[in-house]
């Protein structure tokens, strides 16, 4: 439950302290002394919207804090665990709003999300408004509150993974067949290259090789005259480099008897001799090895021809030609492999497909029973609440009936929710028939429905704290006796904390608490106070007959709180 609640510097309040205890808390006083900001200040450290317009004038920040004695709760200490967040049975939010935006967040002092907190929000606090009073208006929700009401909002959630597991498969083989059909297209275009690629039989570098070998078979008998004569001049000629070499080597060696400086020359002129020795073998075996053949020369040319060919369709060198080849390849194995994927994919949908049907089918069921319940049980807390003779009934639009067995069309029809689309439908008038709720409720009506609700909700579900605001709306008399017995009623399975403007339902309370406007240093701020036994019976007073308090007013106060 909510045991403690600081407020700071948040709207018109300046620093606001309330100690909560179990049972039915009321808060009361004049329209527009900050009861509503109290109940804004809840929502933010439950998650809601922060804005820095909330921060009071003059301060530089708000700042609200709350502890929550929780009771062992295995989904919530689950969570809580999941998330790093310490738990010992009491919650600390911390929530700060910050002018320069840096807004902060802790829970039991570990810095956390607002995604984080708006789930521990819903685990511990349930806030009943306008708001949720709106939510009845639209059948869209209806189907939501049937499964809060028949604890089915688990299974629910099982068969929305399951629908979008399903619709998961079915994008991705619709993507598979189209990336197949495209491949398939292009498949005859790719056997073709490739084809025409591999016969080919193409080398990395082989172009390169062959304009070699073009441009020596053209130039051959220009080539064989280069290197005859420069055989015959460094070897065979009379006089020839070899030979007058030699002879300088001859009288050099006979000089250096004499001169011993030219013995430095000796090993010098050896090297030479002996390299052009070896240039004149290498000229004598090159100019017989070449070949003037007419016949090479058109097959290089035909050679070369073919792969300058294959480079103009598949790239700029044959080593892209050979890229492309491969890509091609792997294209086709591609393809192969969608299809292998495409198949695997139709069996775990057609399995996702079976267990979706009857997730549905066996949900659908559940609700329809739970219907029945449910409209037994608002029916009888109606009738507790002044709405005697009042017959609600849960309209299913029945897909499975029209459908029949026919899955593609519930296939069709099925949605993250199932196959169920519900409206809730009332009578308000013994005679008149069942209309939408959303067309005939009056606000005073729908006050009780959703109480009416929340009495059965309360009987299951594990929140501990639940607020209403406004529950009081379009009500007065009896009426408002009844419902102020019903919120007592409910304050024995949680702890109740009620915003009401009427005597009826504030004499039901356990402890009541004051809100009212002060001026402070000059400023309008907000105030509230825990009112003991003579001030409650004033301000139930005040609140049967306004601004003056009758000496008849405070009697009457007194035997409402004497019949509590």
């Amino acid at each position: 439950m909510l045991s403690h609640l600081i407020i700071s510097d948040f709207a018109i309040i300046s620093h606001l302290e309330i100690e909560f205890r179990a049972g039915l808390n009321i808060l009361s006083g004049e329209t527009g002394a900050g009861k509503s900001i109290i109940i804004n200040a809840v929502n933010l450290i439950l998650g809601g919207r922060a804005s820095s317009e909330l921060i009071r004038s003059g301060a530089s920040e708000a700042r609200v804090e709350a502890l929550f004695c929780q009771p062992e709760n295995g989904i919530l200490s689950r969570f809580m665990s999941e998330n790093d967040i310490p738990f010992d049975g009491e919650i600390i939010i911390k929530r700060t709003i910050s002018k320069e935006g840096k807004n902060r967040i802790t829970v039991n002092n570990s810095i956390t999300t607002l995604q984080t907190l708006s789930s521990i929000g819903m685990m511990i606090i349930s806030i009943s408004g306008q708001h949720e009073h709106q939510v009845l208006l639209r059948p869209d929700n209806h189907l939501f509150l049937l499964d809060d009401l028949g604890n089915l909002s688990d299974r629910r959630n099982r068969l929305t993974e399951l629908f979008l597991s399903y619709e998961s498969y079915r994008k991705r083989i619709r993507q598979l067949e189209s990336e197949i059909k495209t491949q398939r297209e292009r498949m005859e275009l790719s056997s073709f290259q490739i084809k025409e690629i591999d016969s080919a039989d193409v080398r990395d570098n082989e172009d390169r090789e062959l304009e070699e070998e073009r441009k020596r078979l053209r130039n051959a008998e220009q080539i064989r005259e280069i290197m005859t004569g420069s055989y015959y001049r460094v070897y065979e000629k009379e006089g020839s480099i070899l030979s007058e070499i030699s002879l300088c080597l001859k009288d050099i060696k006979a000089g250096s008897a004499y001169d011993s400086r030219l013995s430095d020359l000796i090993g010098a002129l050896e090297s030479i001799k002996a390299e052009l020795e070896d240039v004149s073998f290498r000229l004598g075996d090159l100019k017989e090895s070449v070949n003037m053949d007419p016949e090479r020369l058109e097959k290089v040319e035909e050679r070369l021809q073919l792969l300058n060919g294959l480079k103009r369709k598949y790239g700029r060198e044959l080593t892209d030609v050979i890229t492309y080849r491969e890509r091609l390849t792997q294209q086709i194995n591609d393809t192969d492999r969608l299809k292998k994927e495409l198949e695997e994919n139709r069996k775990h949908l057609e399995v996702v497909m079976e267990s979706l049907l009857t997730e549905a089918d066996e949900l659908s069921k559940e609700r329809k029973k739970i219907a029945g319940e449910m409209e037994k049980a608002i029916e009888l807390e109606l009738d507790l609440l002044e709405m005697a003779g009042t017959r609600f009934k849960v309209k299913f639009n029945d897909i499975l009936t029209s459908c029949g067995d026919d899955k593609s069309a519930l296939l069709v029809m099925i949605g993250p929710e199932g196959y169920d689309r519900v409206e809730f439908m009332i009578s308000t008038n013994v005679g008149e028939d069942l209309k939408p709720l959303s067309k005939i409720a009056s606000g005073g009506e729908l006050s009780r429905i959703m109480l009416a609700m929340k009495t059965i909700l309360a009987r299951k579900t594990s929140v501990e704290t639940i607020i209403f605001d406004e529950v009081d709306a379009g009500i007065a008399g009896a009426t408002a006796e009844k419902v102020g017995e019903k919120i007592n009623e409910l304050s024995q399975y949680h702890q109740i904390i009620c915003i009401t403007h009427l005597p009826q339902i504030a004499s039901k309370g356990n402890n009541h608490f004051l809100v009212k406007k002060g001026i402070k240093e000059g400023r309008t701020q907000t105030l509230i106070s825990e009112l003991g036994n003579d001030e409650r019976i004033h301000e139930i007073a005040r609140l049967m007959g306004g601004r003056k308090v009758t000496d008849q007013a405070i009697a009457h106060a007194k035997e409402m709180l004497s019949m509590t």
